[in-house]
């Protein structure tokens, strides 16, 4: 028995304020009784555990600022095993909670957390809630990402309950659940949005963050193919930014798409190790912060010296995917935005090549140093037409 009530509001089971932009800022302390031959798992440490009236009382602490929909019970046949992570902060507590059945294959298929938190933190910089520890507990519905006690209900297999969301092969090297809800803990947990409209700070990063760990872990080809492959997922239906004030939910698009924008934001920027300190510089500046979005694309904007504020707009506002419009007459290479909203500001790099074309609703032109046939680089998503 758990609860995961990130879309209706965890209001429905406890009698809490839905609204994001608030959050307790000394943490939560969550009794749970459970009967007698289950086991109660909640957020944060176990601080007291006693037996009242032939059941069992937990008493879990969180000493973090917590997002309410984060807040939850987990009941069940339960057998705990543990381990630690030499972190960024020292060590971190690895705590996990499993039906007695699973052992066996919890115990190998966990084995991916410290690569995991090796390379989020990497990336992100140190995971957000050391004083609380990082626990997986198994549950009887797929993931989520409640905050230092992680849902974990992928049937301990790799790939999204064994499907590859980008059907390149990549997906199948790792355990979707594990990677992407632990993602969380820095984008959501500890940034998290104050509108639900801002949603796309959640899902975006955290989307993205599968590439990121493919890119440490696999390689950069990997992270790549990975990333690219994804975007048969995107529908380009709704905006992913909807109205704000009235706990609106934009476009899922905020997952696979708003990754490929942070993905086209880091070949414009064509420096990753400037790109990972942004990305560490986020969950620093903003720690057990809740944001808007334009924080977080202002400060983007700032670290990267490069006024994304069009890229923006664009990805999370429109559902046109910029168009480059281009011809090539032997070394002359000529090109246009189509489909961009005003002003569309996006450097793009030819594919193997220092040449950066800064393209805008006009005809430019350029001289090539020869004649082959220009390459395009599918990292950038935006589409290439060839005029006629």
């Amino acid at each position: 028995m758990t609860t995961a009530t990130e879309d209706i509001g965890t209001s429905v089971w406890l009698p809490i304020k839905d609204y994001w932009g608030d959050e307790p800022d000394n943490g939560v302390t969550f009794t749970l009784t459970s009967p007698k031959d289950l086991v109660g798992v909640s957020n944060g440490r176990l601080v007291d555990q006693r037996t009242e009236n032939g059941k069992n009382v937990s008493v879990w602490e969180v000493k973090n600022p917590i997002n309410d929909y984060s807040i939850t019970p987990y009941v069940g046949n339960y057998v705990h095993f543990g381990d630690t992570f030499d972190g960024e902060k020292g060590k971190l507590s690895l705590d996990y909670y499993v039906i007695k059945e699973n052992l066996d294959k919890a115990k190998k298929q966990f084995e991916q957390v410290k690569p995991m938190l090796k390379a989020f933190e990497h990336w992100f910089g140190p995971y957000p809630f050391y004083e609380d520890g990082y626990k997986l507990v198994e549950t009887p519905h797929l993931g989520m990402e409640h905050q230092s006690a992680v849902a974990y209900g992928n049937k301990y297999q790799n790939g999204y309950l064994g499907r590859d969301l980008s059907g390149t092969g990549v997906g199948k090297k790792f355990d979707f659940i594990i990677i992407h809800e632990s993602g969380h803990e820095w984008f959501a947990n500890n940034i998290t949005a104050q509108d639900t409209a801002d949603m796309w700070i959640h899902e975006s990063f955290t989307c993205y963050s599968e590439t990121l760990y493919a890119d440490y872990v696999f390689g950069k080809e990997d992270g790549n193919t990975y990333l690219i492959g994804q975007r048969h997922n995107i529908q380009n239906d709704v905006p992913i930014i909807p109205d704000f004030g009235v706990r609106a939910h934009g476009s899922g698009d905020m997952y696979y798409k708003g990754a490929s924008m942070l993905h086209t934001i880091r070949q414009v920027i064509n420096d990753d190790e400037k790109f990972r300190q942004i990305l560490r510089g986020l969950g620093k500046e903003f720690y057990h912060q809740t944001v808007t979005g334009k924080q977080i694309q202002d400060y983007i904007n700032q670290k990267s010296g490069i006024d994304f504020s069009s890229v923006f707009t664009q990805y999370l506002t429109t559902v046109t995917i910029p168009k480059l419009e281009y011809k090539q007459d032997g070394k002359k290479l000529s090109f246009r935005w189509v489909n961009t909203v005003k002003a569309f500001n996006l450097p793009v790099r030819l594919k193997n090549s220092k040449t950066v074309i800064t393209p805008s609703d006009e005809w430019k032109t350029i001289k090539l140093k020869d004649k082959a046939p220009v390459e395009w680089d599918a990292n950038y998503y935006i589409e290439y037409t060839k005029a006629d």
